[in-house]
């Protein structure tokens, strides 16, 4: 698959998800075989004035690239600065967030509220386009309602301005993250538009990948909540797509990828600011899982590095004296 001038391995991407996506989230998902990885949504206004609580959200490693970098704003003069800054960073594509609902940046006019304001929304593009070389993506919703026409619309906006690619998570502002993500408008979009269409929501197992792919005819995947915890999913969603077999995952192969979370994070961060990532975000790791909850409790306590990776060895220990099984992922079906 192609964005732009950036070939990629496979079809499958990284959702940029706020407080999330971070970078030690990242290098999991390239090393679980993810073409792409985006970072959470980064303030153009934050970075056009050199905001020292926004440059941070840039740093990267050569590990985990291809990288795109998302940017929220609603100027044009200013999301083409902050996309300049990020093509200088490094960045192998800038993407546009028209998708964040959260009360604050609608009211800023940036996120989903750039779906209703179509004459904004193509100044901000053909400015950030003109100022930048790198691929330029945009990642929309459904829209305010549940027709899906500021999608159709902005979606061919968007590729008459230049725009690589458009994903699509076809939820409206409303919904958020909550009911059915209507596939059937990934379809309508790819039906309309000549360049790669990328479909998010509700991939919850490779199957679900193979069969958005199926049914929509998009040209990629886009996986965000699932892949949450559980990076594997991207190895089972290329094997899938390959028709190659996915072999189950090994008992002990969870624990050591949340050893390799907690050792990335302390390398990307430093201690300090490590654990008071480690004590909120281990529990990601043993979602649905038996014994999860005390997992997540004992982590908000860990005063080490050390200390988390001995939480993590104990864990084990007591579901190997349980005999549990574990079959891999928690969510059947996976």
């Amino acid at each position: 698959m192609k964005i732009g001038t950036l070939s990629l391995e496979n079809p499958t991407l990284l959702a940029p998800l706020a407080g999330i996506t971070h970078l030690p989230v990242r290098l999991l998902a390239r090393e679980a075989g993810c073409a792409l990885v985006c970072t959470e949504m980064v303030s153009a206004d934050g970075l056009a004035h050199g905001s020292p609580h926004t440059l941070p959200y840039l740093r990267s490693l050569p590990a985990e690239k291809p990288l795109a970098v998302q940017i929220f704003g609603s100027d044009p003069a200013v999301m083409a600065a902050a996309a300049a800054i990020v093509q200088d960073s490094g960045a192998d594509v800038v993407d546009i967030n028209f998708g964040c609902a959260v009360r604050k940046v609608v009211k800023a006019g940036a996120g989903v509220a750039l779906m209703r304001s179509p004459k904004r929304a193509e100044a901000l593009l053909r400015a950030v386009r003109r100022a930048v070389r790198i691929p330029v993506t945009i990642k929309i919703r459904s829209g305010w309602d549940r027709s899906g026409r500021e999608a159709l619309d902005i979606g061919a906006i968007g590729e008459a301005c230049g725009v690589d690619a458009v994903t699509l998570h076809p939820r409206t502002a409303a919904q958020r993250f909550s009911g059915q993500a209507d596939w059937g408008l990934i379809a309508a979009l790819k039906r309309r538009l000549a360049i790669p269409v990328i479909g998010n929501g509700d991939i919850r197992t490779a199957h679900d990948a193979e069969r958005m792919m199926a049914e929509t005819g998009c040209d990629a995947v886009m996986i965000g909540r699932s892949a949450v915890g559980y990076p594997r999913i991207f190895t089972e969603v290329n094997a899938r797509l390959a028709s190659r077999p996915s072999p189950p995952e090994a008992w002990g192969e969870r624990f050591e990828t949340m050893r390799r979370y907690v050792v990335l994070t302390a390398a990307c961060y430093g201690e300090e600011t490590a654990l008071r990532l480690v004590r909120t975000r281990l529990g990601w790791f043993a979602k649905g899982w038996r014994g999860a909850a005390a997992l997540r409790q004992a982590a908000t306590g860990a005063e080490s590095i050390g200390a988390a990776l001995e939480l993590i060895d104990a864990y084990r220990m007591t579901a190997a004296a349980a005999q549990e099984e574990w079959s891999g992922a928690p969510d059947a079906g996976r």
